[in-house]
């Protein structure tokens, strides 16, 4: 703190040089003025120039004098004469509306009672499209089977039929004997019955008595309910009948065959209870009581069954109570009962909706419903009252009076004067936030606004029906900052539909996508941002075109599909202006001289040809170059100054020094100096200065932006060659017929004209005094950069940078940070780890 004090002693008013302000009058250099009639002299002009602009009552849409300069552009010329110019342009443009309005217009009241000067038959356009797009939005829609849906339920219905096979196959045929042996109903039965049943029945059959107690225990492996005592019954009756009619042998072998019936029906049910997939589930024990001769019936009646419902055709949303009855209607009525709940249950897990919308047919039946629309035509005879005096104009009242030039069409001079009124507001608020965000547009830049306004109403006007709303969001966004970017696209978004007749959905989805544009450009720092957030711009633009015709049209299904193509097509006008906005915006930069965050980003690329140039022919110029680079961009941080103009024109600020590399030291890489071969300082001095020239030459032939070639004399200034110097002074008192000019020793300038030009120079006179520091401690180095920056502001080189007093010791601080953060303490590795390794055959 005592040394920054003691910095701060060093600029006291009375030796004080510095001009913080730009409209503030630069010191007199003259020799001889003492330092009190200095100060009272330049006292009195600065009062003398205010006082003047105060008299001449500065325009407040010009920036002030107390602005900071940037080098981004310089002050307004003429302010006044541009808002003016903008104002009247933008009211002429946008609201010519009010230039041929009716006086009688829809909704206002007749002064008199108007009549008909002759029979007339009027075609109300207005009317009749109104009608139509009404005949377009009720038009049903088409519908049109979709192969890929029916060939998906056929897969399904295929699948679940083979499943029903493999629980089939598992049970065994059935019958499993003839029937004139044992009947169909007694086969089955033996088959699910349970085992102590099937014991009771095996013994009652080989029993010699007439009649045995019969068992009640019911069949609950099968789940079905306990069998009857008739079935049980009748298959002891038939047993005992094949008993007696058969050998013992084959009876046996009767009983063989039943037991293995059995066996494999258990399995098939077990496989059936354990199966979790979707489509087993399906299945019931029913399916194993059918015949064989029963199943394959039924499997063909449901596939003949789904070839027609499908051909007829399945609508979206069709309830599954109509489906099933038109499933049931379809099978017939030869299907035995027992095997249609099983055929519906098929069917119904099979089919899906079918039916999907044909977008060409649709569309042509829309538009045959809206031309088959009558047009409205409005009749009236010769000296019939169009409308009575103090009654409201309707639709018709007024197609008529237009028709008939009654509607008192001509310039609306108060709509007119309160659109004026509303630009000049846009207007003001622009030049308001130019001030505060951007302050001091040149000419050019109030041009490309201009010009990027406008184009949204003049494509207007020549019938387009989409805006350029996105694209201009962007653009402004991405040039000049959010702010002024939201700023054009709200104004417009107000103006255009007070000013023109347009949409409104449609210029509402473009303005919120305009709006989320402009407010995220200004943040981004890539191309390839820029595209994504063109895909956000569309997808926005197409939501919200959705979501308001959602809101003023029904539900119908015409609607969704019209209203869908329509909000796809909102989306994609979104991204296509994005796209157009992204195409020509480096040709803009080019043209207008802008250095947008963008641009700088991707000057400040090392592969760049200029900066892949100075690498390889002035290496050590090129590390010089980044290390001032990282100072310059710490302090810019610090002050909330440009830090990508700051990095981008550091990184070109010495490409001038490729003319001759070797004439500067840090590219002689411990070699011989050029200079001692020379031998004349004023020639060193040359070659040494020509690096400016020639840099500049170099950035105008690479068409490097203004902003960034200012940074190339800028950064030297006016500054003394002071080593030369010094010793052309004692090559003079050596030989005194020698003439020694200061002006051969220094830069041609200008001086720093903004900040970040003003901290460059800065960081460049500090980077070679620190990087020769070694073993100081952060305090010497802070004084040693003190002292460069006192130096720097005695000699008056910061007068124009905007750069203040107080500023200097924040500055010098960061420097040191930077510096120390660069000469960093390191570990000192023991010899033996740092010594490289004897190859193996070498140690013994």
């Amino acid at each position: 703190m005592k040394l920054f004090r003691g910095f701060s002693k060093q600029f006291e008013p009375g030796r004080q040089r510095h001009r913080s302000k730009p409209g503030s009058l630069r010191p007199s250099k003259q020799a001889g003025i003492p330092p009190t009639r200095f100060s009272s002299e330049y006292a009195n002009r600065l009062w003398l120039q205010v006082s003047q602009a105060a008299r001449l009552g500065q325009d407040w849409l010009c920036p002030p004098a107390r602005r900071r300069k940037s080098s981004f552009s310089s002050t307004c010329a003429y302010p006044r004469a541009y808002a003016l110019l903008a104002v009247l342009t933008l009211t002429s443009v946008i609201g010519y509306r009010f230039y041929n309005e009716p006086q009688l217009a829809v909704g206002t009241v007749a002064p008199q009672t108007l009549r008909a000067p002759e029979n007339a038959t009027v075609l109300d356009s207005k009317s009749t499209e109104e009608k139509r797009m009404a005949a377009r939005l009720g038009a049903l829609p088409v519908l049109m089977i979709d192969p890929a849906v029916n060939q998906r339920i056929y897969q399904s219905i295929q699948r679940l039929l083979d499943e029903g096979d493999a629980l089939r196959q598992m049970a065994g045929p059935f019958p499993y004997i003839s029937t004139g042996t044992l009947s169909t109903a007694t086969q089955s039965y033996l088959r699910q019955t349970s085992k102590a049943e099937w014991e009771s029945i095996v013994a009652a059959v080989e029993s010699t008595a007439s009649r045995l107690p019969l068992s009640s225990t019911p069949a609950t492996s099968s789940g079905r309910e306990p069998s009857s005592r008739s079935a049980q019954q009748l298959a002891i009756l038939e047993l005992q009948n094949q008993r007696r009619s058969m050998s013992e042998e084959d009876f046996s072998a009767l009983k063989r065959v039943i037991v293995r019936a059995r066996q494999n029906y258990a399995i098939a049910l077990a496989e059936l209870s354990n199966t979790p997939e979707a489509g087993a589930s399906l299945y019931s024990p029913a399916v194993l009581q059918l015949s064989d001769t029963e199943w394959l019936d039924t499997k063909v009646k449901i596939r003949r069954a789904l070839e027609r419902i499908l051909t007829q055709g399945v609508a979206p949303g069709l309830p599954n109570s109509i489906l099933k009855d038109a499933i049931r209607i379809q099978m017939g009525t030869d299907l035995p009962a027992n095997t249609l709940p099983l055929a519906s249950t098929l069917l119904i897990s099979a089919i899906e909706p079918n039916l999907i919308q044909d977008p060409a047919q649709t569309r042509l039946q829309a538009e045959q419903a809206a031309q088959a629309v009558e047009p409205v035509m409005v009749t009236i005879r010769r000296g019939e009252v169009i409308v009575d005096q103090g009654d409201v104009i309707t639709q018709e009242g007024f197609v008529l009076l237009d028709h008939f030039g009654l509607s008192q069409r001509g310039i609306n001079w108060f709509g007119l004067t309160s659109f004026a009124a509303l630009v000049s507001g846009g207007v003001a608020a622009f030049l308001l936030l130019e001030r505060r965000f951007h302050p001091g547009f040149r000419r050019r830049d109030y041009v490309l606004v201009m010009l990027l306004v406008l184009s949204t109403p003049v494509l207007l006007a020549f019938g387009a029906s989409t805006t350029t709303l996105p694209a201009v969001g962007l653009l402004v966004s991405t040039f000049y900052g959010s702010p002024l970017g939201a700023t054009v696209a709200a104004f417009l978004s107000l103006a255009l539909p007070l000013g023109m007749n347009v949409g409104s959905r449609h210029l509402f989805a473009s303005s919120v996508s305009s709006l989320l544009g402009a407010v995220m450009a200004g943040r981004l720092r890539s191309r390839e941002e820029l595209a994504l957030l063109g895909g956000a711009i569309g997808l926005t633009q197409g939501l919200v075109y959705l979501l308001l015709s959602l809101i003023v049209s029904g539900g119908s299904g015409i609607v969704w599909y019209t209203i869908l193509m329509a909000s796809l097509t909102q989306g994609l006008l979104g991204v296509a202006w994005s796209i157009v906005a992204l195409g020509i915006s480096p040709y803009l930069e080019q043209a207008f001289d802008l250095v947008t965050p963008i641009r700088l980003v991707e000057l400040s690329n090392p592969n760049r040809p200029l900066l892949k140039r100075l690498a390889e022919e002035a290496p050590g110029t090129f590390q010089h170059t980044l290390f001032v680079s990282t100072l310059a961009e710490a302090a810019a941080r610090e002050l909330g100054c440009n830090v990508e103009l700051v990095r981008a024109g550091t990184l070109y600020h010495d490409i001038g020094k490729m003319h001759d590399p070797l004439g500067f030291i840090e590219n002689q890489m411990g070699g011989p100096n050029k200079h001692d071969s020379i031998d004349d300082p004023w020639v060193s001095a040359s070659i040494i200065k020509k690096h400016v020239t020639e840099g500049e030459a170099m950035a105008r032939r690479y068409r490097l932006p203004r902003a960034i070639r200012a940074f190339i004399p800028e950064h030297q200034g006016t500054m003394l060659v002071g080593y030369f110097f010094h010793e052309a002074q004692q090559r003079v008192k050596a030989n005194p017929s020698l003439i020694l000019r200061e002006a051969d020793f220094r830069y041609d300038g200008p001086i720093p004209q903004s900040r970040e030009t003003g901290i460059v120079m800065l960081a460049d006179s500090c980077e070679a005094a620190l990087r020769s520091l070694k073993d100081a401690t952060p305090k010497d180095a802070l004084a040693m950069v003190n002292r460069i920056l006192y130096a720097r502001w005695q000699d008056n080189q910061l007068v124009d940078s905007g750069l203040e007093r107080s500023e200097m010791p924040r500055i010098a601080e960061v420097f040191v940070q930077v510096w120390q953060q660069f000469n960093h303490q390191r570990i000192a590795y023991p010899k033996a780890i740092a010594a490289p390794k004897a190859p193996a055959a070498e140690v013994k």
